[in-house]
């Protein structure tokens, strides 16, 4: 199911406008290195930007923050349209609340803030808990492979409810729902770019590659090599 790759050059962005930009960065850059993938990790800060990459990063954050500066800078529609366009797209805590489709806030109810809507959930903010409440517990996730995730989780939201078939649960913890994917978007309540382990960071960079979004541009080839089956 996952393979090694070698190509020419791979683009892959972050959304640099509050949050854990710096980390996502270093651990995305680490998955490239042992997926054997050359390629480079931007920053997004602006909205023609967008249009230099192959996928995208919403990292944690204070996701109300994020999505003002965003909607302020035209982000948030131009990210709506390369989501459209295939465009893979992975948030993170902050990031996951961002790409919900509706939200709504564990201690205040439902809430209003910009947001784009391309993952068909509702998502309760801080459903974990609040800061003081941050927690670190290994998961299941199988589709990244058969060892436990090590899930860090700092006022995380949750997925409260699933709208569409299309989207899959990919792990869940104490009864609530951590991790989903719906085609090419990633949502996860919890920091993988906290910890050493790059797994969530190549699932992504395999569905940049498997995207349709970058079909036509005659440099991605996929080897026959597994790389994902760690204990």
């Amino acid at each position: 199911m996952c393979k090694k790759v070698k190509f020419k050059l791979l683009r892959i962005g972050v959304l640099a406008l509050q949050g854990d930009v710096s980390e996502h960065i270093e651990t995305t850059d680490m998955a490239l290195r042992e997926m054997n993938v050359e390629g480079e990790v931007i920053t997004i800060k602006r909205e023609n930007q967008i249009d230099k990459v192959h996928g995208l990063i919403i990292p944690g954050g204070e996701s109300t923050t994020i999505g003002r500066i965003a909607e302020h800078y035209g982000l948030l529609s131009k990210i709506r349209d390369a989501s459209s366009a295939g465009m893979p797209i992975f948030g993170t805590c902050a990031g996951l609340i961002l790409m919900a489709k509706h939200v709504r806030d564990a201690m205040t109810g439902k809430i209003e803030q910009p947001i784009l809507g391309i993952l068909d959930v509702e998502v309760i903010r801080n459903a974990f808990g609040r800061q003081r409440e941050s927690f670190e517990s290994y998961i299941e996730i199988p589709k990244i492979g058969k060892a436990c995730f090590p899930g860090i989780f700092i006022r995380a939201p949750a997925v409260s409810s699933v709208l569409s078939d299309e989207v899959e649960v990919l792990a869940s913890y104490e009864g609530k729902i951590a991790a989903i994917q719906q085609d090419n978007r990633i949502g996860i309540a919890f920091h993988p770019e906290l910890t050493t382990d790059t797994r969530f960071h190549e699932f992504f960079i395999e569905l940049i590659l498997k995207s349709p979004f970058i079909e036509g541009e005659g440099f991605f080839k996929l080897e026959e090599e597994n790389i994902h089956e760690r204990e």
